[in-house]
Order: structure tokens, then C-alpha cells, then sequence
């Protein structure tokens, strides 16, 4: 109801400001808004006097509970007979009543009939009665504050002293317009009516409380109407004379207040003092003046706030104090007022910080879990503004008080847990939250956006770890939260220059704190995993891993590019990511931190990007300090693979392949790079280098001595069959373009047919992966019979059959001065008939070993072969007219076919064992 009261004053005196006959509408209307407020601020009713009213209910009940127990207990005899079993539903009942405030609610007195005199029970312990379950009446809907103070009590007096206040109100109008009385006389004859009201309030006090509390607030409003009216709205009295009488009945109300117990009093005597300055002022006076009046009454409302929990009080003196002085300072303040201004914004600060402190210790039992939210935030929230347009000429004013705001809440959070302990834990956290708050705000408000990502990574890695020991989710969430924060306000301020100092500059150093925030917060989660009943977290926390790690890649890389030269930045981006793989598999390992293991996995496709990279630089891996990179890469990669041995073994063993591929191809490409540069770049030797590193890596695969260490003896199907194969394919695949493309010319050696050397490395490479595919079979990796052995030995036979081509071609091409070249071989009329007359031969070869062995389906292999002769003299042989060539191809093909039917006849049909 004090807030409809207040709106009425309120608009009573706005609306005699805009003119003197609109002061009853202004009264009605603000009696309308503030009846709108107090609905809503109190839909239900005013929760820490409801939680106040259960709390001395539930004391009182317990201290009845006791009495009994101990009349009970005295009242019991040493043998006490039981009841009969009819009887059990009966209850025991002292004999005089015990007073209670809720009276209704005790049973009446109950006499064990059941119980026969006569019969003699054994002895035994005594039974305490049963108390029958409290169980309070079900609570009604609370009616509106105002209606609830217009019908509680005595109504006739409450709507009395409304329709007494427009009454009143109308006669001074009615007074001022229709009669000659002097209008000094008029006031006079309202003030003594006023007091007459006080007075008589004042002697009812005892008998009619409530009736005496109506007649009072009557009377000290038509005093604070009447002193209005005379200076206001009649000129009658001076600013002076009016503001001290309007101190005075503030003083005199507060005092009637504290002696009787009333809030209402209370809040009139205080809402009229703080108008009093506004009511009296004449835009002449001096703030120091008005601040040091409010400084008054504010200590008048700290001390009733000492020995009474009236949140009311409390309320309105914040919200008077810190309006008028917000309009004051929108209005009136300047720069040079600063000095005089804020000790005054400090002192009201600590005022209303301590009042709420005041009142939660005064009820700490009934409001252990309720905090007054509107001046426990409010108080800092509406202080920091109002202090950051007092500092606005300060370099960093804002920033200082902000700081200073966070350390003061701070210690005052730590004080008040050693002082109050868990009886005001949720106030003490409150300070807690503001203490980091307004720390957090500090640093935005000081430094660049990289600065504060720093500071916002750190602090947030620590409420994450202060939250999380002491499982509070919302201190959990803000500090997750502020880690992001962090990396936005880093990219909003990216573009302010970088510092010319490696690593030791914002920019760098931004990014660590963004990472190294993300990536503790990351292994805390984690390692609290059995801990935490938030489904959310194992998410989060693989989620804080990737931010932390891609943060701490970006720092390095863009270092990189800034202070290295771009020819070694490519390899030195390979050392720090490598590196810092690996760093990641010590942390795993030290810190139990599992999921850090993940990111040491990066080494080997991070090498399979920089290698390609590196294509587009028609370089070689060694150059620019490749000789360290790689080898270090692929040291790292070995390393955290032994680690990690154990675990995610499905993963390693695609891993140790990757690594074996980028071994083989950064050593081929660096083999036939230096072998290129050695011989002037003569095409033969570094073709020959592609295809000897493949084969000696696949041969030490497959060396038995080799097989015996780690990592083969481990990961062997690792490195024989995942690895291996893509190896065997290149060889093939080099065989076919070699054959294909080279000409074989050993420069500065002669040719020499299958001594030169692509011919010695053709058939080095053919015994290695023929050793290779035996040892697969050995150990089972591949089977002994099926489609799958017949299709290496065809694939086996087929390569082959391209180098011993390519080997009649390149000596035809040397010996006898063809062009190795495509269409001169195609038009070469010795070239053909070789051809026919060589493959005549492997033919025969092929057919009278498939006769020997009975292998039928090679027998048809070589016959196909034969076929294909045939064909071939018939469309290109025989074109070639008069040539000798020609002769030479028909005779000796067909010589040839005779010896194939005399010692090659057809094996008969029957199953043959596979070759072994």
C-alpha cells in the first residue's frame, strides 16, 4: 500500500507543477500507478515476510513439540500398560493445554479407554505417544496488496482516510476559490486538523493499533499537503522554512515509526524527507547541501535497517538517493564538481551495500536461499554508471572503477564467508559473481581487444575451476562462456597491428592465452568426467579441445608468416605443428588428460599436407631446413605412436601406413633430386631413384631381422600389407611408365642389354616384390589357392612381359638407330619383325613349360600369345613388301609353331595343383 500512497503524493505534486487545478487529477492518477506497481511487484505477496511468517510458525511448533515431549516423558509411569489392539489409532494427550499460535490445529485431549485397570502387562520401555503429522491448512490465493489493505482490519477507517484525504484536498480548492477567510487562516485550520488526527492516533495507539496507524498516516499527510500547499502552490513560506518543516515531519513520522513498529509510518516519514530538497528547492541551491541531507537520512535508514528488516524502507531510500541523484546528474553535473561528488556517489554505495548484508543477517534462517536482488545488484549497477559519467574525463577512469568495484566485492564476498559461513551463502556468492563481473568488465574498458581475450582465457579457465569444485553450473557455464568471449573480442580487434617481436607480442601472446584458457578448461572437464552429473560436458570439453588447439596452430603459423622468410616457412610450420603434437602426447600422458591424445595424432596428415604444399614449390623436401623437418616429423610421429601403443590400436595401424607412404615418398623425391643434380640431369638415373627406394623400403619390410623390432613386430600387417601395397602398386606402375617413356640411356655409361642399369633395377624390383608377395603368403596374408594368387602371378607375368618388351625396343633403339619414339617404331619394318619373331619365342617358352608343369590354363596363355602373331604378320608384317624383314618374320614364325606342336602338345583336362 506504501507504494499507491507514494504515487499519490508523487502525482499530487506533478500535477500541481503543471498547473494549479490539475493536482487532484495528478493525485488520482498516481494513486492509480502506484496500485498498478504494487500489483505487479507483488503478484503473490511479499515473499521474505511470507518466508519470515513460515519460519517463526515452524519455530513455534517445534518449541510445542518439545513441551510436550517433556510432559509426556514426566508424565509416563516406569510400567506402562499397553493398549488394547483396538487401540492403536489413539492418542496420547498432556492434560492442560499448551498455548500455540495456531490453536485450531492441536487435537483435543484423548483418554485411553482401551486400556483395562484390571490387567497386568510385563514390564517393558516405555512407548512415546504418537504425534499426529502437522499438516498446514492449503494456502489460499493471496489477495492484491491494495485490496488486502483496504478489506483487512478495519476497512470502514482505510476507505475513511482516502475519501478524508480528497475531502480535504477539495475544500482547500473550494476554500481558495469561494471564500474571503485568508488563506494563511485555511492552512492553519488543515495543519491543526492534521494534528488533531496525530493526536488521537497517538493515544489509540494501545487500544485500536491498527485504526491508530490509519489515523496517523492521515494526519502526517495532510501536514506534508499542507506545508506543500504553502510554498508551492501560495508562495506563503520561504524555501528555507518550508524544506526545515519538511525535514521535521519526516523525522517526526520516521520516529512515530520506529516507536510503534509501523512500516507504513516508516516509508511516509522517509518518502518525505527525500522530497522535501525537490518540494523546496528553487534551482539555486548547492548539491554538496542536498547530497549531505540525503547522506542524513540515508543513515537514518541504515540504522533502522540495524534493528529492523524493513525491505521497503530500504528500497525507497535506494530508489529516492539514486533517482534524484541521476536526474541531478544528467542536469547539473560538470568536471569540476567532481571532487565534491564523489565521496558522497562512494558513501551512498556503502550504505546500500551494507543494508542488504543487514537485512539477510537479520533473517538468515527464514532467507537462507533468497537474496534481495534489486539492491544487491541494483546498488553496483545504477553506482557504476552513474560513476563512470563522473570519471568521463579520466584516460581509463572507467576501467579504474571498475577494478576497484571487483576487488572491493571481492574481499567483501571473502570476508562475509569467514565471518557468516554457509548462513549466507547465496549472498556471499552474489558478491563473489559481482567481484568477477565487474573484474572481467575492467579489462575491456583498458586495454585492446587481444589484451582482454588474454585476460577473459585466464579468468575464464579459473571460474571454470573454482565452479566446477564447487558444482555450481551457472559459474560453469559463464566461464565456458567467457572462453568464447575471449576468441571473439581477439578477432574483433585483429587488424591493430602485430608488434615486430616474435612471439613476445599481443597478437601471439593473445592467441596462447585463447588456447591455453580453451585447453585447460578442456582437460578440468575432462578429468571430473565420473564427477559431473551434466550430460553436456564430455561434448564441451572435445569441443574446447579443437578451439584451444586450432587457436594455439593460428598463433604459431602466423608468426611464421610474419618473421620467417617464405622459402622456410613451409618447413618450419612442420617443426611447430610437429612439435606441438608431440607436446600434446606428454600432456595426455602427465595430466591423465586422454583426449589430448587425439590432437598428437595430427603429425602424419599434417606431413601429408605440407608435403603437398611443397609439389607446388618444384623443390625438394631437404631444402630450406628440410634436412631437420622431416626427419624430426617422422621421429615425432614414431614417438607418440609408441606412446599411445595401447590404445585406439584399429586407428594405429592406418597411421604407421600413412607415416610409411610419406617416408617413402619424401626419401624417393629426395633421392632423385640429388641423383638429378649429380648427373646433370640426365633423365634415366633419377627415373632409376623412383623405383630403388620403394623396393629397398619394401625389402627391408620384408627382411626377417627387420620383422623382429618395433614398430614392424607390433603393426606387421600394418607395414606388409597396408603400407606395402601402395608401394607394390607404385612399382608397377613405375615399371609400365618406365618401360613406356625411357630409352634407357645410362649416360655417361654404354648400353648394354640387362646390364645397364634400368634393366638391373627392373629386375631388382621384380625379385623384391616377388619376395614380398611369397613372404604375404607365409604369413597368411594372402591366401595359397583361389582367384587371388592366380591374379598376382598374371599381374606378375604382365609386368614382365612390358620389361623384357621394353628391353628389345631399347637395344634396337641403341644398336640399330630406331627412334624411340612411338610412331618410329610403328613404322619400323625391323622393329616389327623382332617383335613377332620374340614374342614367337616367349610363346614357345611360356607353352613348353605349361606342357611340362600340366598347366593347361598357361598353355592357353601362351597360345593366345601365339594367336596374337599370327594376327600380327597378317595386318602389319605383310604390308611391308619385298622387305627382307618381312621373310625373315613369316619363316621364322612359322619355324617356331612347328616346334611349339612337336614339343608343346596341349595338356590333357584335368585339375592341376597351383604353382608353388
Amino acid at each position: 500500500m506504501w507504494i499507491v500512497g507514494l504515487g499519490l503524493v508523487i502525482g499530487l505534486i506533478v500535477g500541481a507543477t503543471i498547473g494549479h487545478d490539475l493536482w487532484i487529477i495528478g493525485a488520482a492518477a498516481g494513486a492509480l500507478v502506484g496500485w498498478a506497481i504494487s500489483s505487479k511487484l507483488n503478484p503473490g505477496g511479499r515473499l521474505p515476510e511470507r518466508l519470515a511468517a513460515l519460519s517463526s510458525e515452524v519455530k513455534d511448533l517445534g518449541r510445542r513439540l518439545a513441551v510436550l515431549e517433556t510432559r509426556l516423558s514426566a508424565s509416563t509411569p516406569p510400567s506402562a500398560a499397553p493398549s488394547a489392539p483396538g487401540s492403536s489409532g489413539q492418542v496420547w494427550e498432556p492434560e492442560q493445554a499448551i498455548p500455540s499460535s495456531v490453536p485450531e490445529q492441536v487435537p483435543e485431549e484423548v483418554t485411553p479407554a482401551s486400556v483395562s485397570p484390571e490387567w497386568e502387562a510385563p514390564v517393558s520401555e516405555p512407548r512415546p505417544p504418537v504425534e499426529p503429522a502437522y499438516r498446514p491448512p492449503e494456502a489460499a490465493a493471496e489477495p492484491s496488496p491494495v485490496l488486502k489493505w483496504l478489506l483487512g482490519g478495519n476497512t470502514v477507517v482505510r476507505v475513511g482516510v482516502v475519501i478524508l484525504f480528497f475531502g480535504v484536498a477539495f475544500l482547500l480548492k473550494y476554500a481558495y476559490e469561494h471564500t474571503h477567510v485568508p488563506l494563511e487562516v485555511r492552512l492553519v485550520g488543515v495543519a491543526l486538523g492534521a494534528f488533531v488526527l496525530l493526536v488521537l492516533g497517538w493515544q489509540l495507539r494501545d487500544k485500536r493499533p491498527g485504526y491508530a496507524l490509519s489515523l496517523q498516516g492521515a494526519g502526517i499527510a495532510g501536514l506534508y499537503l499542507t506545508i506543500f500547499a504553502a510554498f508551492r502552490l501560495y508562495a506563503l513560506l520561504p524555501p528555507l522554512p518550508a524544506f526545515v518543516l519538511l525535514v521535521a515531519v519526516a523525522v517526526f513520522s520516521s520516529a512515530l515509526a520506529v516507536l510503534q513498529n509501523s512500516l507504513a509510518l516508516a516509508v511516509i516519514g522517509v518518502s518525505g524527507g527525500f522530497l522535501a530538497p525537490v518540494l523546496a528547492s528553487t534551482g539555486r541551491g548547492s548539491h554538496v547541501m542536498l547530497f549531505s541531507y540525503y547522506l542524513v537520512l540515508n543513515l537514518g535508514i541504515f540504522a533502522v535497517a540495524w534493528r529492523k528488516a524493513w525491505r521497503v524502507l530500504n528500497l525507497v531510500g535506494f530508489g529516492f538517493t539514486f533517482v534524484i541523484g541521476t536526474l541531478w546528474g544528467v542536469t547539473s553535473y560538470r568536471p569540476e564538481f567532481f571532487a565534491s561528488t564523489e565521496p558522497f556517489l562512494v558513501a551512498f554505495f556503502l550504505l546500500y551495500v551494507a543494508v542488504p548484508i543487514l537485512y539477510a543477517r537479520r533473517e538468515s534462517f527464514a532467507l537462507r536461499h533468497y537474496v534481495d536482488g534489486t539492491l544487491v545488484f541494483g546498488v553496483p549497477l545504477v553506482a557504476f554508471g552513474l560513476q563512470t559519467g563522473l570519471v568521463r574525463q579520466f584516460e581509463y577512469g572507467a576501467a579504474w572503477s571498475a577494478f576497484a568495484l571487483g576487488a572491493f566485492y571481492l574481499m567483501l564476498a571473502s570476508a562475509l564467508w569467514r565471518r557468516a559461513g554457509e548462513n549466507l551463502r547465496l549472498l556471499t556468492e552474489s558478491f563473489l559473481a559481482l567481484g568477477v563481473g565487474f573484474g572481467t568488465l575492467a579489462i575491456p574498458l583498458a586495454f585492446d581487444g587481444r589484451i582482454t581475450s588474454a585476460a577473459w582465457a585466464l579468468e575464464g579457465a579459473a571460474i571454470v575451476w573454482v565452479s566446477a569444485r564447487q558444482a555450481r553450473v551457472l559459474g560453469l557455464a559463464f566461464g565456458l562462456a567467457l572462453q568464447f568471449a575471449a576468441g571473439t573480442a581477439f578477432l574483433f580487434d585483429v587488424e591493430k597491428g602485430y608488434g615486430p617481436t616474435p612471439l613476445l607480442n599481443s597478437f601471439y601472446l593473445g592467441c596462447a592465452f585463447v588456447a591455453l584458457g580453451g585447453l585447460f578448461c578442456s582437460a578440468y572437464l575432462e578429468r571430473r568426467r565420473g564427477e559431473s552429473t551434466q550430460s553436456w560436458e564430455p561434448s564441451v570439453a572435445a569441443l574446447l579441445l579443437v578451439w584451444g588447439a586450432l587457436w594455439w596452430a593460428a598463433g604459431g603459423l602466423h608468426e611464421i608468416h610474419r618473421h620467417l622468410s617464405t622459402d622456410v616457412q613451409v618447413h618450419a610450420a612442420l617443426v611447430y605443428l610437429a612439435t606441438s603434437a608431440a607436446a600434446f602426447s606428454l600432456l595426455s600422458k602427465s595430466l591423465s588428460w586422454q583426449s589430448a591424445r587425439w590432437p598428437a595424432y595430427t603429425i602424419a596428415p599434417i606431413a601429408a599436407v605440407v608435403l603437398l604444399r611443397e609439389i607446388n614449390d618444384r623443390s625438394h623436401p631437404f631444402a630450406n631446413w628440410g634436412w631437420l623437418a622431416w626427419p624430426l616429423a617422422w621421429v615425432e610421429h614414431l614417438w607418440v605412436l609408441r606412446r599411445h601403443e595401447q590404445q585406439d590400436q584399429e586407428l594405429h595401424q592406418w597411421l604407421h601406413a600413412v607415416g610409411l607412404w610419406l617416408l617413402a615418398v619424401v626419401a624417393c623425391w629426395e633421392f632423385a633430386w640429388q641423383i638429378d643434380r649429380a648427373v646433370e640431369g640426365k633423365r634415366v638415373w633419377p627415373l632409376i631413384a623412383w623405383a630403388v627406394v620403394p623396393a629397398v623400403i619394401l625389402a627391408l619390410l620384408t627382411a626377417s631381422p627387420t620383422r623382429r623390432r618395433w614398430p614392424i613386430s607390433q603393426h606387421e600387417r600394418s607395414y606388409l600389407l597396408y603400407g606395402a601395397v601402395p608401394l607394390a602398386v607404385f612399382l608397377a606402375a613405375w615399371t609400365i611408365y618406365a618401360n613406356f617413356t625411357s630409352d634407357g640411356d645410362p649416360a655417361p655409361l654404354p648400353y648394354v642389354p640387362l646390364l645397364n642399369p634400368l634393366d638391373i633395377a627392373q629386375a631388382l624390383v621384380f625379385v623384391i616384390v616377388a619376395y614380398w608377395l611369397m613372404t604375404l603368403r607365409t604369413l597368411g596374408y594372402v591366401e595359397k589357392q583361389g582367384p587371388a594368387p592366380i591374379a598376382h602371378y598374371a599381374a606378375f607375368g604382365g609386368a614382365n612381359f612390358i620389361w623384357v618388351n621394353g628391353v628389345l625396343l631399347r637395344t634396337l633403339h641403341h644398336w640399330a638407330d630406331v627412334p624411340f619414339q612411338l610412331d618410329a617404331m610403328l613404322r619400323s619394318v625391323l622393329v616389327q619383325a623382332a617383335l613377332s619373331l620374340f614374342w614367337s619365342i616367349l610363346a614357345l617358352a611360356i607353352m613348353v613349360f605349361a606342357t611340362r608343369r600340366a598347366l593347361r590354363e598357361l598353355w592357353l596363355t601362351g597360345a593366345a600369345l601365339m594367336g596374337v602373331v599370327v594376327v600380327k604378320l597378317f595386318l602389319v608384317d605383310l604390308s611391308n613388301v619385298g622387305t627382307v624383314e618381312r621373310i625373315v618374320s613369316f619363316i621364322g614364325v612359322g619355324v617356331l609353331m612347328l616346334v611349339i606342336g612337336y614339343l608343346s602338345p596341349v595338356p590333357p583336362r584335368f585339375r592341376t595343383e597351383d604353382l608353388k
